[in-house]
């Protein structure tokens, strides 16, 4: 195993890859799974968890907005998805420009938090899985 600060790393920059800022997780944990020992389940555990909660702080910045009208193109997008979809657009929490903004406005929209958390968990979760699994096969 190796020291912590790499596996703490990992949590921010998929903390911070799933908030409002830019910033990728998958190139740490790429990095993770080639160059240290630690178990895959951690690492993917740890991946998840910083980017739910990632997800979640979207989701409270959108419970606080008053009254929210999207002005980017993907926003809207977003709201439209939710009004149609409800949990199930939240799936879609973990693709890059459109998860962030379906997030603020579950929480605009006051969705129940406990199956946002739940939604957002499993897609998150799902994606660190993909990128695992295409990891080990092209490295073969």
């Amino acid at each position: 195993m190796g020291d912590w600060s790499s596996l703490v790393m990992l949590f921010a920059t998929s903390f911070l890859s799933a908030t409002l800022l830019p910033g990728g997780s998958e190139a740490n944990m790429v990095y993770l799974l080639h160059h240290h020992s630690y178990p895959e389940s951690v690492i993917i555990a740890i991946a998840s968890v910083g980017n739910t909660l990632g997800g979640m702080t979207n989701y409270a910045i959108g419970r606080w907005l008053p009254d929210y009208q999207p002005k980017r193109r993907w926003d809207r997008h977003a709201l439209a998805w939710l009004k149609r979809y409800g949990y199930a657009a939240l799936l879609l929490s973990w693709v890059p420009a459109i998860g962030d903004p379906l997030c603020v406005v579950a929480g605009w929209l006051r969705l129940r938090q406990s199956w946002c958390w739940l939604v957002i968990f499993s897609a998150k979760t799902a994606r660190y899985l993909i990128l695992v699994l295409s990891y080990h096969w092209v490295a073969g």
